[in-house]
This record gives structure tokens, C-alpha cells and sequence, in this order.
């Protein structure tokens, strides 16, 4: 069976030359590093949409690019969904012509091409075929881009940021359109973003990107905790991710499973019982204690073991944060939690030492996963 990706190119940009060789069989990846470090010119390259790429890309044994022996697909024949930053929706036609123009390119691709109707029940549109591009929510606009996408038969659906222009309550009532997305129609994806959240979400294969190179490359949750990567990803806005099962859920609160003997207390807002969620936690809003505290208004009481300690980002003040990585359960990523080195020396902090984590449920924010 041939390879899902291969990418062997170098592009020469304005302040470097990217360089970037990826070989998997994987087919829901994602590509993280901060702003400026190559990430939609890599896109561009795949879309043909940069001539002066060389190398070779093929994409499911289908070669797209081969410099070597002048074969270079252009742009409408390369089978690629594009979901670029801005959307760029049609403004003079309707949700319904905007979707209907990525079908009439479905005839280019050699994926099997999927249903509008069927793309706009799941991304939950239905009803707003006729309305007007100009009337739209930022959600809504994303979510019209993204079916255009769909509806074009990809044989890989690039997603460059789609989620970056909209504010952070807004992008997490979008990233489960996006994970249903991947569960409804098997489409393959490469999802750029400066979001270690969003990658860990939606990737299962990740590479680093930095000025053009690729200093690593992995599983998104030891990608994004490794000593080399951590310090970039906590510049970037880190966030812990615990994954589990919803076992009950009110309007207020609901309880969330990682693994047998390990619980969770979340926001209720949108959970329902039997349906899976992704929890996310920032590392400052985490407390370690030595012992189970008594008497306190934090719900969340978690025992663990600490694994590691990792330096202070660069630039941070001497008294902090010191990084310690705690091991929690079996099949979790280890947690990330910031203290200052006062509070590691006073606590006598240790690998191997047993803490507990505590905090409260309104440090969850929870994305609803199925």
C-alpha cells in the first residue's frame, strides 16, 4: 500500500528556505509552530499554488509534484480542499452557490464525491442554503468554507488556521464541526495551526515547524510536552488536554471519566451522558499538593506522580515558571503544571514524589468530542 503523504520540497522564501521531508501513512495530521515559521507557505506548495516549489509530493500514490522529472500538477487538478484563514467565501452567491461551486470542481478529484445535503446536516446548515454570504456569523462563514471544501471530493483537505480569526469561546463551539467532520466523512487532512490544543484534537500525527525546518515530529501529545517543543508550545498558549467519557451531566456540571478510578468535574454546557469530551486546562490554573487537601471549594482532586521537571521558557523571570510534568493514569500525556522555584523548593519537589492536582471547574474548558 503506498504512503498517504510524501513530502520531499524546499521553497525559498523571503527570510529562509524551507526545507521539509514527511513520509506517513497517516491521514489526519497536523503541522504546529508559531507565526511566521512556514506553515501556510507548506499548503501552498501542496495546493500548486507555488510554482517555484521543488521536490516531490505525492499524495496516496498519486504524484502531484516530481521537479526531477518535470511533472507538476496545477492547482485544479491536484484534488486538494482548501480552507484557507479567511475562508474567502463567494460574496455574491448564497451558502447554497458557495457549496455547489466546490461540487462542480468534484469531477477533478478521484474521491468519491460526498452529498451537500448530507455535508450541511453535519455541519448543522441546513435551513441556511439561500441565505446571503453578507449575513452570516464568523462560525457560520467557516463552516460554509469548510463544506465548500467538502463538497470539492478532496483527496486531502488542507485547513490553514481555520480558526484563528475567531475569539476563543467562538473556536471551541467550532472544533467539534471539525472532529465530526473527521468522524462522519474519512476525509484526509493536514490542519495547520499555532494551537497546541487544536492540533492535539485534531491531528494524530504532527510535525513542528520552525523557520522552515522540522525540528520534530510525532503523536501531538508527546510531541507537544517533549523538552524541545514544550518551550514553544507554552509561548503559543499551552494547554493540557485529558480525554474521557461523560458519565452524568447537568446543565451546570457534569462528570467526566478519563480512565476506570480517575474523575472529573466539568462545565455541563453541551455534554451528554455516554458522549465523549476533551478537557483542557491550563497549566497556571493547576495547584499541587503534597497531601489531599480538606476544606476547600476546588472540586477536582487528582492523584499523580511527577515524571520530570522542564526549564523555564526563555525569557521568563528567574523565580518562574518552573514546568513539572505529572504523570496521571495510564494512557493520559503527563499533565503540565507551572509553579515558581520557590514554591519547588518549599514543597521539596522530586521525580518519583506523589502529589495530588486541585482545581476548580470553572478551570475546565471542555470540548464536546461525540
Amino acid at each position: 500500500m503506498s504512503d498517504a503523504l510524501v513530502l520531499d520540497i524546499t521553497l525559498p522564501l523571503d527570510r529562509f528556505v524551507l526545507s521539509l521531508q514527511w513520509v506517513t501513512n497517516e491521514t489526519a495530521l497536523g503541522i504546529f509552530g508559531p507565526s511566521g515559521a512556514g506553515k501556510t507557505s507548506v499548503l501552498e506548495a501542496i495546493a500548486g499554488l507555488r510554482q517555484e516549489t521543488r521536490g516531490e509530493i505525492r499524495i496516496h500514490g498519486r504524484t502531484w509534484l516530481d521537479s526531477s522529472r518535470g511533472v507538476c500538477l496545477p492547482p485544479e487538478r491536484r484534488g486538494v480542499g482548501y480552507v484557507p484563514q479567511d475562508g474567502r467565501l463567494f460574496p455574491h452567491r448564497t451558502v447554497i452557490g458557495n457549496v455547489l461551486a466546490g461540487r462542480r470542481r468534484a469531477r477533478n478529484s478521484s474521491a468519491p464525491p460526498l452529498s451537500p445535503d448530507r455535508v450541511l446536516e453535519v455541519l448543522e446548515l441546513t435551513g441556511r442554503e439561500e441565505a446571503e454570504v453578507e449575513s452570516l456569523s464568523g462560525g457560520e462563514r467557516q463552516r460554509v468554507a469548510l463544506a465548500r471544501a467538502l463538497c470539492s471530493g478532496p483527496d486531502l483537505l488542507l485547513l490553514d488556521e481555520p480558526l484563528a480569526g475567531l475569539d476563543l469561546p467562538l473556536r471551541r463551539r467550532i472544533l467539534p464541526y471539525l472532529m465530526r467532520v473527521q468522524r462522519e466523512f474519512s476525509v484526509p487532512a493536514l490542519f495547520v495551526s499555532h494551537d497546541a490544543t487544536e492540533v492535539r484534537l485534531l491531528a494524530r500525527e504532527a510535525i513542528v515547524l520552525d523557520a522552515g525546518r522540522v525540528p520534530a515530529r510525532g503523536r501531538p501529545d508527546d510531541l507537544l510536552t517533549d523538552s524541545a517543543v514544550l518551550p514553544v508550545a507554552w509561548a503559543e498558549g499551552f494547554e493540557n488536554l485529558l480525554r474521557g467519557t461523560v458519565i452524568v451531566a447537568s446543565a451546570a456540571t457534569a462528570v467526566v471519566e478519563i480512565e476506570a478510578g480517575l474523575r472529573l468535574t466539568v462545565p455541563g454546557h453541551g455534554l451528554r451522558p455516554g458522549g465523549d469530551a476533551a478537557v483542557a486546562l491550563r497549566a497556571d490554573e493547576l495547584i499541587l499538593a503534597l497531601e489531599p487537601p480538606i476544606g476547600v471549594s476546588a472540586q477536582n482532586m487528582l492523584p499523580g506522580t511527577i515524571i520530570g521537571f522542564r526549564e523555564a521558557p526563555e525569557g521568563e523571570t528567574e523565580d518562574g515558571p518552573v514546568l513539572v510534568l505529572v504523570s496521571l493514569g495510564r494512557r493520559q500525556a503527563p499533565i503540565v503544571v507551572a509553579i515558581t522555584e520557590m514554591a519547588r523548593r518549599r514543597l521539596g519537589l522530586r521525580t518519583g514524589r506523589v502529589v495530588h492536582l486541585v482545581f476548580k471547574v470553572q478551570s475546565c474548558r471542555v470540548v464536546p468530542a461525540g
